[in-house]
């Protein structure tokens, strides 16, 4: 027992170090090509200080590079595999009578628990730096972003308020949808009947009410009048839109809940927060997903040979599993297939495909 636990803890290790080090890269690699990025934006629409872009790129590293985690999962199990069996110590394992499952199990337990820690706390983390992020971009770049964009032709919000429904467009938004700019609103009565369209260059919620500025009104009945201040009244709170307007990344995995329930309260569609939702639940099996895709080109490399090849089947294999994920999240999203279904079912069939390959290879 003391022998395997040893064992146990110095393969964890192993598969940590590899794991933490294709990680570590990864965030080199997205800092630099952002960064070069930003300073191409900067040239383009003014002087930022360099200092300034910097933090904007930290700041944005931490949700680009979660994307990155199954990719960092998949290659440093490989790489914990081939170092052990370049070492033979995988032999040696073999050889005191453990098998693949028992020596296999502390890297699935670390990919459990890095899938964990990711969806718990590194994406609330993440998260929350691309919310600063954003409003550090608009202030630096004089551009508002697009945190309400449904499509590219603008936003789009129905809400409810004292004098009946209204539909909303913005062509930009910022501070999590606080403010708009380029309004158009269409307004109802309380019988759903049209009332009148109103055209405001921008608009700012307030406790109960919409305030807009620079505004025409216009109405079937009467010319078009012009106001510099119009308000309209709402049942949506300030704190409510700026957890419920912003872009997925911002939202983090404890507060998804929530905001999906607002969203749909407030007529807005919700569904590719939901499979937001269902992918983090998802990730610690995904992870584990990784390690045993690895395990599928990995343990034999050194007694089959051909090891570039097997190391490039296996990292073509997670290509292909990522493309199979992506498009199964977009036909989600379309809402074609529940939310559930689109993130669970990628990572089931990919478990499946693997696990029955290391039964083939090692037990059949």
């Amino acid at each position: 027992m003391i022998a395997t636990g040893t064992i146990a803890r110095y393969i964890s290790r192993r598969f940590l170090q590899s794991i933490l080090a294709v990680f570590s890269v990864c965030l080199l690699l997205i800092f630099l090509v952002d960064f070069i990025e930003l300073l191409r934006l900067a040239g383009k629409y003014g002087n930022v200080p360099a200092l300034t872009l910097a933090w904007l790129t930290l700041l944005r590293v931490p949700s680009f590079a979660e994307l990155t985690l199954p990719f960092s999962v998949l290659a440093g199990s490989i790489g914990a595999f081939l170092l052990l069996g370049r070492k033979s110590e995988l032999i040696v394992i073999r050889a005191a009578g453990m098998s693949v499952w028992q020596f296999m199990l502390p890297g699935v337990l670390v990919a459990a628990l890095f899938g964990a820690v990711a969806m718990m706390l590194y994406n609330p983390i993440a998260a929350s730096a691309k919310s600063q992020s954003e409003r550090l971009y608009a202030s630096a770049f004089g551009k508002t972003s697009s945190l309400l964009n449904t499509k590219r032709s603008g936003a789009w919000l129905r809400q409810d308020g004292l004098d009946g429904q209204s539909v909303i467009h913005a062509r930009n938004t910022a501070n999590h949808g606080m403010l708009l700019t380029g309004v158009t609103l269409f307004q109802f009565d309380r019988n759903k009947q049209y009332v009148e369209r109103v055209d405001a260059a921008s608009a700012v919620l307030m406790d109960g009410r919409w305030v807009l500025k620079d505004v025409v009104v216009s109405s079937a009945e009467t010319n078009p009048e012009q106001y510099d201040t119009f308000v309209l009244s709402t049942y949506l709170k300030p704190t409510q839109v700026k957890d419920a307007l912003g872009s997925v990344g911002s939202i983090s995995f404890w507060d998804l809940p929530n905001f999906i329930d607002i969203a749909e309260r407030a007529g807005l569609p919700a569904t590719r927060y939901k499979v937001q939702y269902q992918m983090l639940l998802s990730r610690p099996l995904l992870l584990i997903a990784m390690v045993l895709l690895a395990a599928t080109c990995s343990l034999r490399a050194f007694r089959m040979g051909n090891i570039q090849t097997l190391i490039i089947t296996g990292l073509g294999s997670g290509i292909a599993f990522f493309m199979f994920a992506e498009v199964s999240r977009n036909i989600g999203i379309s809402g074609l297939i529940p939310p559930a279904i689109s993130a669970w079912a990628p990572v089931i069939v990919a478990g499946s495909i693997a696990m029955t390959v290391l039964l083939f290879q090692e037990d059949g």
